[in-house]
């Protein structure tokens, strides 16, 4: 029997920028470029050079890692960054995702006390989809708590499955805190999950993102499914270094959390390989011996 054929998946892995915090997002293209991520995500946030695009054009020239998806400014820290209004915000990601030639927007849902924007939201999305080939990916978000108290921060939902959204992120370390059943959710996503931050998480209140593999989730069961479907969107690895004692310890948690996710992706592909190696085989001994 012939040695197996891995397949590479079409899955692209990118680094987001936001995981090299306190970093800056030269440093995410730098090290992207160094440890062979196929490209990266732009977390746009109160570094300047997150927000200019001319700086990230020639960042991306430079080290030659191509910007695969724009995280949109929806954080708290975020609320006045591309303007206070939600609605500009998503407008310059777009602008941003295609003068930069990426793929996809990533954007959370509301907060609570966004009330014209949540009242919008599901419809407003729909309507800047049909506006453009970027893919508005809507990212699953997770209940705030404190203590034994639980507050709903998020409109329509945290869940987004609950809405019809035309694409989906998927958040591992969301779906950690959240306490959510990881693979039921991306089964209610189907053909819609069109993006992946990769992360892991305990169950901890705190949004945690720690590198694939060191917490509870299915983090290889996922990657593994995605290689099986033919899953075509971008695996961003989105984790916590802010722990990191030193550059060299933060660059080898970005080395960790590649390798996982590659040797994920591409075992899925090899034991396909090696199936469809052992039933041509199976198929030529019966006809042979008939």
């Amino acid at each position: 029997m012939a040695d197996p054929v891995v397949r590479i998946p079409d899955a692209k892995v990118a680094l987001s920028t936001a995981s090299v915090y306190p970093e800056s997002t030269a440093t995410a293209f730098e090290i992207a470029a160094r440890l062979g991520y196929d490209g990266v995500e732009v977390m746009v946030w109160t570094d300047p050079v997150s927000q200019d695009l001319e700086a990230l054009r020639r960042l991306s020239d430079y080290h030659e890692v191509p910007i695969l998806a724009v995280h949109a400014p929806c954080l708290l820290v975020t609320q006045r960054v591309w303007s206070t209004d939600p609605w500009v915000k998503l407008q310059r990601a777009q602008a941003a995702a295609e003068e930069l030639g990426a793929s996809t927007v990533v954007v959370h849902p509301p907060f609570r006390w966004q009330r014209q924007y949540a009242r919008d939201f599901v419809s407003g999305i729909w309507r800047m989809a049909h506006e453009t080939d970027v893919r508005f990916a809507v990212e699953n978000m997770y209940p705030w708590r404190y203590r034994d108290r639980e507050m709903l921060a998020y409109a329509p939902d945290w869940d987004v499955t609950k809405e019809d959204y035309r694409h989906f992120t998927v958040d591992l370390s969301h779906t950690a805190t959240s306490r959510t059943d990881t693979l039921a959710m991306v089964d209610r996503m189907g053909d819609r999950l069109a993006h992946v931050h990769l992360a892991d998480g305990k169950g901890s209140a705190k949004d945690e993102h720690l590198v694939p593999g060191r917490g509870d989730q299915p983090c290889a069961e996922l990657l593994e499914r995605l290689a099986r479907s033919g899953f075509d969107g971008h695996v961003v690895i989105e984790v916590n270094t802010r722990r990191a004692m030193s550059a060299a310890e933060r660059e080898a948690d970005l080395a960790e959390a590649l390798a996982f996710t590659r040797l994920h992706l591409a075992s899925a592909a090899a034991s396909d390989d090696d199936a469809e190696g052992a039933a041509a085989d199976a198929v030529g001994g019966t006809a042979s011996g008939s």
